[in-house]
């Protein structure tokens, strides 16, 4: 793992775990539930998986958004989520709240072509709280409870470097 200079944080999400911890100087000091997906991880474009390997924060979007903000596209749609709203559209998955936009690090792997994580809108984001964290549920993206997002939001900034990854267990 890269060395992390004076006060710099940096993202670490374990798949098996479903967690994302904030580290800063080397030291964990937050971790996070998250869902990633349930279509299992892997780079390729239209697969719906969470990619691997090192990425960045390329984008933050939804600075000062309301909790619960309905996001389509990357814009507010103007609707604030609510158990009618879902009701109304059941098969809408919802991006909420904040969205920090990811891209890939690694040429071949999540940049270029079509493992590109930022081509593919892979993002971290809010989701309804009625939705489950810890289980894989996800589209490909990594999804954090509203309150999460908001506060994970303002640790970090635009090229903030994160790492996703499936822990290996030994035998």
């Amino acid at each position: 793992m890269a060395t992390v200079s004076n006060n710099e944080i940096e993202l670490i999400i374990d798949i098996n775990s479903q967690t994302l911890t904030v580290e800063q100087n080397g030291k964990a000091i937050k971790t996070y539930q998250v869902a990633t997906s349930k279509f299992g991880v892997g780079q390729e474009k239209d697969s719906f998986k969470t990619p691997l390997g090192w990425h960045e924060i390329k984008e933050k979007i939804g600075d000062q958004a309301p909790i619960n903000t309905v996001f389509v596209g990357r814009k507010p749609t103007g609707e604030i989520y609510s158990p009618e709203l879902a009701a109304k559209f059941p098969e809408r998955d919802w991006i909420l709240t904040r969205i920090l936009w990811l891209s890939g690090l690694e040429p071949g792997k999540n940049q270029g072509g079509s493992v590109d994580t930022f081509d593919r809108y892979i993002y971290i984001h809010g989701v309804p709280d009625e939705i489950p964290m810890g289980v894989p549920s996800s589209h490909g993206c990594i999804r954090m409870q509203n309150s999460d997002i908001v506060e994970l939001f303002t640790r970090v900034i635009v090229s903030t470097r994160l790492f996703i990854y499936p822990l290996v267990l030994s035998k």
